[in-house]
């Protein structure tokens, strides 16, 4: 796996990613305690709002983002998100009120939703051989998790000697580093799309995403993944310190234990997709996320029970979300590959606008083995319905027939009726039956 780390290129995109996480993580951790500092027992509440505003915002501004992005240069665009982030960051430790926090977390993430996407769709054309960029997606699914792991280590760490709001300062660090990391960097310019409308622009992604059976089935999978996540981010806080009456650095360790089992799925994925499909692999990791929480209102009683249960949601967590980029690689062109991208990371976050708000008011409201329940079940519904909409048969080459094409069309020289790798493009509107 470390292998494709002799790639310069995609050397310096990692560490840049891995240093922005790992400020990210920082704010994450500091984020949840400024929630408990400024609302006390209704911190699950003001953090699910805060995390649905940061989902408004991705969905809102990534498709634009990617419509406006796709003829600008990349390492600008990525330098000039990075700096924007570091001086929203910069910020977030002086708030005294709840709106503020509401405000800032809308700037930040609206950069986010320009920036990520951009990346990811910029990691293929750095790394074209799809073994190399699985090999990639596992890297940046263990950069995740390793912040996860090591972001509230290092919080708890850094809370023995200064304030929570002095972990901001790390989110600074962080996204500058990553900055001057992506100025070094020489990357390859994007194959340009034909020119559309803008309109067309911005819907093209979802409509391709849409229209592709097994992206359509990762999009139920997308609403597995939130809800199980949403239930470890928004409420860990509040089972922690609300609940079980325990520390920060108990806090810390609790959404440590969900990224050390991301982690190991990781490690062991490239050798696993090897083996078996990217279906079959996700369906299992769904169902382990469905059955951690319909087991969280015991499982979550004592501190004891409730590190291995967020061990568990982490291996489903990773099992569902690590290989998502290459269901999205496989069904794109690769001039319309930054839209789909952006679809992706929009309409993987409109699943998490639904979650985070209803773990954290219904966690609130009535109680956290209410809100474990109701998110059981929306998991459930989401993986029936993933199983559905991806059938178990998925070949790469799909026959299908071009009627709609005129006879001497560069397309159809070898016949109307033929068969290829498919993908939803200009040529082929509609999936074949």
């Amino acid at each position: 796996m470390l292998g494709i780390l002799g790639n310069r290129t995609y050397r310096h995109l990692f560490f840049a990613q891995v240093i922005a996480l790992l400020g990210t993580g920082l704010a994450t951790v500091a984020l949840g305690l400024l929630a408990f500092d400024l609302a006390g027992a209704n911190a699950g509440a003001v953090l699910g709002t805060a995390l649905a505003i940061k989902m408004v915002a991705y969905i809102g501004v990534a498709p634009i983002a990617s419509a406006f992005a796709e003829r600008l240069p990349r390492r600008a665009m990525l330098v000039s998100l990075d700096l924007v982030r570091a001086a929203v960051a910069l910020m977030l430790p002086f708030v005294t009120e709840i709106w503020q926090v509401y405000t800032l977390i809308f700037v930040l993430q609206s950069a986010s939703a320009g920036f990520t996407p951009t990346f990811q769709a910029t990691i293929p054309d750095v790394l074209p051989k799809e073994a190399d960029y699985t090999k990639a997606l596992s890297l940046s699914r263990l950069a995740y998790d390793l912040e996860s792991l090591l972001s509230p280590a290092l919080a708890a760490a850094l809370l023995t000697v200064v304030s929570f709001h002095s972990l901001f300062l790390g989110t600074v660090v962080g996204f500058v580093a990553s900055a001057a990391l992506v100025v070094s960097a020489v990357l390859p310019k994007a194959k340009l799309p034909p020119k559309r409308g803008i309109y067309e622009r911005t819907t093209r992604g979802l409509r391709i995403y849409l229209a592709t059976p097994r992206l359509r089935g990762l999009l139920a999978f997308n609403l597995a993944v939130a809800s199980a996540s949403a239930m470890v981010i928004v409420n860990t806080v509040v089972l922690v310190q609300g609940q079980l009456k325990l520390t920060q650095n108990a806090t810390a360790l609790a959404l440590a234990c969900f990224g050390a089992g991301s982690m190991l799925v990781a490690l062991a994925l490239p050798k696993l997709l090897d083996k078996l499909p990217e279906r079959s692999v996700m369906l299992g990791g769904a169902a382990l996320l469905v059955l951690g929480l319909f087991a969280g209102p015991l499982a979550s009683a004592h501190f004891a029970t409730l590190l291995p249960l967020w061990f568990c949601l982490g291996l489903g967590y990773s099992l569902v979300q690590t290989p998502s980029g290459r269901l999205v690689r496989r069904s794109s062109r690769e001039e319309d590959r930054p839209a789909l991208f952006a679809a992706q990371f929009a309409l993987s976050h409109a699943c998490w606008l639904i979650t985070y708000p209803l773990a954290g008011w219904l966690g609130a409201k009535a109680g956290l083995s209410a809100s474990f329940l109701a998110l059981a079940v929306l998991a459930t519904i989401a993986t029936i319905a993933s199983a559905r909409f991806w059938a178990a048969a998925d070949p790469a080459e799909v026959e299908h027939s071009h009627d709609d094409l005129d006879q001497n069309h560069p397309h159809v020289q070898q016949g109307r009726r033929h068969s290829h790798d498919f993908v939803i493009d200009d040529q082929h509107s509609r999936w074949p039956n």
